[in-house]
């Protein structure tokens, strides 16, 4: 069975290297984040999937919370929307997420990621200014 935690993180594409990408304040680059993550699972780079979290969890758990998966698909939800507060920018990134697993089962969640960045001040560095995920919220639907 899938994780909550892993079902969510699973099915993005990655942004249209033909298109342009957002500007990296934006709501649409904090989404551009989860769909990195998702494609970098589906590709079984966990690693690169599990650098786009903050701290949330090991390399390890990343990769036992996806072991019985075989492809994950995310659809992000409009509205994307960003928020100031305290020298940070947070953005919730509305999914839905849809995974087969290596024996057959489907499985379908809904929820949101929560992404955080500080805002462009002097002494920032870029990974501090580069979005990042600091949370999932993941339910089983129909």
């Amino acid at each position: 069975m899938i994780a909550p935690f892993a079902a969510a993180l699973a099915a993005l594409a990655p942004w249209p290297a033909s298109a342009t990408p957002p500007a990296e304040a934006s709501p649409e680059a904090a989404t551009a984040v989860v769909r990195h993550y998702y494609a970098a699972v589906e590709a079984r780079d966990y690693r690169a999937a599990w650098r786009l979290w903050h701290g949330r969890s090991t390399l390890a758990q990343l990769r036992a919370g996806y072991a019985d998966t075989a492809h994950v698909r995310v659809t992000p939800l409009p509205p994307f929307v960003a928020e100031g507060a305290a020298g940070s920018v947070y953005c919730e990134v509305r999914v839905r997420v849809d995974a087969a697993l290596r024996d057959g089962r489907r499985q379908h969640y809904a929820g949101s990621f929560t992404l955080r960045r500080v805002n462009d001040v002097d002494g920032a560095t870029a990974a501090q200014r580069s979005w990042h995920i600091i949370g999932a919220k993941l339910r089983p639907v129909a």
